[in-house]
């Protein structure tokens, strides 16, 4: 077994207190300004004041007499009017845009002198993210580990070779021949020193070992680490090697190590030296030199991209020489899948890989590989990693080349996983995510009752608005919303279930209109007057139903997509 400890014990900083109350309260805090004026992200001062003015005529409590108006009125207004002030000022703007509404409430920000830029209060921000991550750094042991269990199944095939001698019983024989267990703990000494503690244990076909390590690394500059290994075991004797990271300029770096064994045949030293740099955006090139009981030279160049990761490695040594090409492709889809090949040849052979890798849950990905080679045979490799724990799985089919063991090999996990899928997988995630959909509801309960207040209230405040809206584009022909819905769309057989997870927000668009045209930036339309979420933690959409010119047009848009009418239109059949 291994252990790995890293560690830290360090002081609090000026505006710890801070960073921290930030972190635990943005993330309850759904107030979106630039939704509530409906302006962009990027918007002018010009902008702001112009729908500025048009909310302020809206909702000013002067223009209504029924006290009960009037008093929501005020509270809308005051929300507009908050909004404005907000993001009509560079430095608070700054902050809101980082931090949110809670960003402006919470003491500290007089430490961020007003004359400072944006870009200057967002490097006061990364600084308290650093402060941030160091004190969760002192609140976790970050443990990792390793089980692999290697199974010999070679009884499987081969029992059907014309030499085989079957034994009486009739069973193949299947066991696990090797098992290897590590594990590691870390916690972080200072913000520059951590430690880290580690061990394994291992067996082969009866015979054991295991070995524990302690290492303490210190970050010296933003350019470079260096780290101290000591360790011992009871088969290769203690080691003392140490190790340096240096960044040599910002498209390159080097990493040099060098280790000393106390074995029972004497002292064995090994070194190694490695060179890497930035060939482009997405390739690197990296040299190594190795000196020791394996030495030799490795030249390798890797290419990662959104959709694919290639690596040619060629390495030369005394015995172990070899060349060797992998391609993984990564498809865009929700569950992260990928398909991967490589071949490898040397001195030993030549092995052939392929599988496939899929993400099965939040916190778990599974895969499968099938390795072809001469003399090695066929082996299939199943891996899960869950969360940073990781369980493999090699089972040695067959030390030939069978055509049945690569198919079953290949089909068997393919038609095991459709299975599990289907039968297990779906139905957990589907459950899990109703369930932390429900939670959400729960917890978001009130905060969404206030809200549908608010947008209730704001419908009713914008009836004489609307109604001379629709004399005055009528009168011109020009942009009528008809009907409008917004929440979570279902087709029209269940509209039951459609009535319940969305709201009509006809009133609240038309009243949107000018000079016959609708116009939504790219945010969520929950902030906008009028609007609620209905639907939390569902996707969302927004159906339009309005007449153009005297034509009848239909467009869904998605929640977060901007929106201009009439230029962004479905026309349908009129019967006018």
């Amino acid at each position: 077994m291994s252990f790995q400890i890293t560690g830290a014990v360090g002081g609090t900083k000026p505006n710890a207190n801070m960073a921290a109350s930030l972190e635990d309260d943005f993330e309850f805090d759904n107030q979106d300004y630039y939704s509530l004026l409906n302006v962009r992200k990027e918007a002018t001062l010009e902008e702001l004041k112009a729908s500025y003015r048009r909310l302020c005529m809206l909702y000013h409590p002067d223009k209504h007499r029924d006290p009960e108006l009037k008093s929501q009125a005020e509270q809308l207004f005051n929300q507009v009017h908050q909004a404005y002030e907000v993001l009509s000022d560079a430095h608070s703007r700054a902050i809101y845009d980082i931090f949110g509404k809670k960003g402006l409430e919470v003491e500290g920000w007089e430490v961020v002198e007003r004359k400072r830029t944006p870009a200057e209060i967002r490097e006061e921000y990364e600084r308290l993210q650093r402060e941030r991550e160091e004190r969760r750094l002192q609140q976790r042991t970050n443990p990792k580990g390793t089980i692999s269990v290697g199974v010999d199944a070679t009884d499987l095939f081969d029992r059907y070779d014309e030499d085989f001698e079957e034994l009486p019983g009739g069973f193949p024989h299947v066991e696990i021949n090797k098992m290897h267990i590590s594990q590691s703990i870390e916690a972080p000494l200072t913000s520059s020193d951590t430690a880290v503690l580690s061990g394994s244990l291992s067996t082969h076909n009866g015979n054991g070992g295991g070995n524990i390590n302690m290492t303490v690394r210190r970050v010296t500059s933003s350019k470079g680490w260096g780290e101290v290994e000591l360790g011992a075991g009871d088969v290769l004797g203690p080691l003392v090697g140490l190790k340096v990271f240096r960044n040599l300029t910002p498209r390159c770096f080097l990493t040099a190590q060098c280790g000393l064994q106390f074995s029972p045949r004497g002292l064995r030293p090994s070194c190694s030296l490695m060179a890497a740099r930035h060939l482009d955006q997405n390739t690197m090139g990296y040299l190594q030199w190795r000196r020791g009981p394996n030495s030799a030279m490795t030249s390798s160049l890797v290419r990662d991209t959104k959709s694919s990761h290639f690596t040619l490695a060629l390495q030369l040594g005394v015995a172990h020489s070899y060349l060797m090409m992998s391609y993984q492709y990564k498809f865009q889809d929700e569950d992260q899948t990928k398909v991967k090949g490589s071949v490898k040849t040397g001195w030993f052979g030549t092995v052939l890989e392929y599988g496939a890798e899929r993400k099965i849950s939040r916190h778990s990905v599974l895969s499968a590989s099938v390795s072809i080679g001469v003399p090695q045979g066929v082996t299939l490799k199943i891996k899960l990693a869950r969360a940073s724990q990781t369980y493999l799985f090699p089972v040695h089919l067959t030390d030939q080349l069978l055509p049945s063991a690569v198919f079953y090999a290949t089909a068997g996990p393919l038609l095991l996983y459709v299975v599990v899928h289907r039968l297990l997988i779906v139905p957990y995630t589907r459950a899990q995510k109703e369930q932390e959909l429900e939670l959400q509801r729960k917890s978001s309960a009130t905060d969404i009752a206030k809200k549908k207040h608010e947008a209730e209230s704001a419908v009713l405040l914008m009836q004489e608005s609307v109604r001379r809206v629709i004399e005055g584009e009528e009168s011109k022909m020009g942009l009528i919303i008809l009907n409008a819905w917004y929440g979570t769309l279902v087709s029209d057989s269940s509209r039951k279930q459609e009535k319940a997870k969305v709201i009509d927000v006809t009133v609240p668009l038309q009243c949107l209109v000018k000079d016959s045209k609708l116009i939504l930036t790219e945010a969520s339309k929950a902030g906008l007057p009028g609007f609620y979420d209905p639907c939390v933690g569902e996707e969302k959409s927004l159906k339009l139903l309005y007449q153009f010119r005297g034509v009848l047009h239909q467009v869904i848009s998605a929640d977060t997509e901007s929106l201009r009418i009439p230029k962004q239109s479905h026309r349908i059949e009129s019967e006018s």
